[in-house]
């Protein structure tokens, strides 16, 4: 498809009535401060009537800096439902990418390091990028406890009584945790003396 940039009048330009994206003023404001600074660099889009099928924000931001005239694309041969789809498609599909953090924040630190006005870029706020974090120490930490768990453990095995002795053997077990003895311990010096 063969495009050409032809230059309309804003006067001859007609909004989509049915215009789903809203632009406030502060939006606005920034797309005039960016066509300031850059120039016009991104064409409306317009159907063979004069019909803005997507630079709404553009048009209003160049009437706002006293502009008479755009540059605009024409979209010939585009159905009724293609116009409507576009309107909305145009809008949406830049909104669906992500950022790469770790470039964005190199790129606006160098851009505020050269003194460039990053107020330019879009952003209510510039973002605040997290530190770079050392987890070495999280994990030194995580290590020593885990070794220290790993000594403490205590491992259960079940011990069967009569059924005759099962409440003596509850009590003495629950005398000898409240002294604070190790059963464990007593159970094996007695499981050695009696393998000798």
């Amino acid at each position: 498809m063969n495009l050409s940039i032809e230059y309309f009048d804003t006067k001859q330009l007609t909004p989509y009535a049915l215009n789903s994206r809203t632009h406030s003023e502060r939006q606005v404001s920034q797309i005039a401060a960016s066509i300031e600074e850059f120039g016009f660099t991104n064409p409306v889009l317009v159907d063979e009537r004069g019909g803005i099928v997507a630079g709404h924000g553009r048009v209003l931001a160049a009437k706002a800096l006293g502009l008479n005239e755009v540059p605009a694309i024409v979209l010939k041969n585009l159905t009724p439902s293609q116009k409507k789809a576009y309107v909305i498609a145009d809008n949406k599909l830049a909104l669906n990418a992500g950022w790469n953090d770790a470039n964005l924040k190199l790129e606006i630190e160098s851009l505020e390091l050269d003194g460039f006005n990053v107020d330019l870029l879009g952003f209510d706020v510039i973002p605040e990028f997290e530190k770079e974090i050392d987890y070495s120490i999280l994990d030194e930490t995580l290590d020593s406890q885990v070794e220290k768990i790993a000594t403490d453990v205590k491992r259960a095995i079940q011990i069967e009584f009569d059924e005759a002795d099962y409440e003596s053997a509850t009590r003495l077990i629950k005398k000898l945790r409240q002294e604070g003895q190790y059963i464990g311990a007593i159970v094996l010096d007695a499981l050695a003396a009696f393998e000798q």
